[in-house]
């Protein structure tokens, strides 16, 4: 059963302004957002420049781009976590420990998958 209100054009057109209002809160709000969205602004183009075939740049490029859609979630986390309520709980800091360990696996990966490429 679908959730009553927009279809068609009008509900993609609506999902997008959601999409958008998600990225500019994300800018506006989250450093390490807007950090490694510097990151992505640098090693993008270098990525593209360096990989040697379409493969090679999909999996420069696209290992940036996880890093940006795993920070998204791990700061919509944080946000939920906090509108619960700012007094310590084991779960919420487990939860935020969590995305952050996620973070950190997707940077990790940008690393392994450049030195694989681009090296060997």
């Amino acid at each position: 059963m679908s959730k009553p209100g927009n279809t068609g054009i009008k509900r993609i057109i609506k999902a997008g302004g959601y999409s958008w209002a998600g990225l500019r809160a994300a800018f506006r709000h989250e450093a390490a957002f807007r950090q490694e969205l510097a990151l992505c602004v640098v090693l993008i183009p270098l990525g593209l420049w360096l990989g040697e075939d379409g493969v090679a740049r999909a999996l420069l490029v696209g290992s940036l781009l996880l890093v940006l859609m795993v920070e998204l979630l791990n700061s919509a986390i944080e946000a939920v976590v906090d509108r619960i309520g700012a007094e310590h709980h084991k779960l919420s800091g487990r939860a935020k420990d969590i995305g952050s360990a996620v973070v950190f696996v997707a940077l990790a990966n940008v690393v392994l998958v450049w030195v694989l490429v681009l090296v060997f």
